[in-house]
């Protein structure tokens, strides 16, 4: 990154905030850190971040509900804080739309990865590299722009997707008709830093079927394979 990305840091617990802001600062990330939503959203309204880092356990307002508030208003990267027990919290805030999770307790280096992962991907469009070529995918009438970061439509529209979602479909348009695996998925959309939580996959599947599939309780683009994963059961053009 050119310039130190603006982190806005929400945690309620003082010891765990000032760890991470410090760690944060001295790998050249601006960090910003306030206790609660109504903090946040004065943060938010007084200047422009790159990132959010949520604590879903906050008092006040709590993160998952801030989550589907800010998901519904932009398209801001959002990484949640869970703890370890609370695997469902995770599942509900990947469909609230965050784009990635980290369990307490990890490793302050494990959300450095996470937060330069995130950040790239949400750059990719805004700055790409010079003699970059720009690569599209089509299927069943739609498009998926990569150096645009975009989803278009048979209709002409853009859908919305977080950057999970997007990562996600573009690893099942490059390899079509092909059953993949739920660590394979893993694997190729968050790279060796993820995590064994297989149902984040179920969540993001779910829901890309939700935006691409004309009957989301009859998926016929994304098919589930019995035991085994999921196969983009379409043709697939690249140009």
């Amino acid at each position: 990154m050119n310039h130190a990305a603006s982190t806005l840091l929400v945690e309620d617990d003082s010891e765990i905030g000032a760890l991470i802001s410090r760690y944060l600062k001295a790998n050249q990330i601006d960090v910003e850190l306030v206790r609660d939503g109504v903090a946040m959203d004065a943060a938010l309204a007084g200047r422009k971040f790159d990132l959010l880092i949520l604590d879903l356990n906050l008092p006040g307002e709590d993160g998952l509900s801030i989550c589907r508030r800010l998901r519904a208003e932009g398209s801001m990267p959002i990484i949640i804080v869970t703890a370890q027990s609370e695997d469902v919290d995770k599942i509900v805030g990947l469909e609230m739309g965050a784009d990635d999770y980290v369990t307490k307790p990890f490793n302050p280096r494990e959300l450095l990865a996470r937060i330069r992962s995130v950040l790239r991907r949400a750059s990719a469009a805004e700055t790409p590299e010079a003699g970059f070529h720009r690569q599209i995918y089509r299927f069943s009438g739609w498009t998926l722009d990569l150096s645009a970061r975009e989803l278009v439509s048979p209709q002409g529209a853009k859908i919305a997707t977080t950057g999970a979602e997007f990562d996600l479909l573009h690893a099942l348009c490059e390899h079509p008709n092909r059953v993949l695996t739920r660590d394979q998925l893993i694997n190729l959309t968050h790279g060796p830093m993820a995590g064994p939580f297989e149902r984040s996959i179920d969540t993001l599947i779910s829901r890309l079927r939700q935006k691409i599939e004309p009957e989301a309780k009859g998926p016929k683009l994304i098919q589930t394979v019995r035991s085994e994963g999921y196969m983009f059961a379409t043709q697939v053009s690249r140009s």
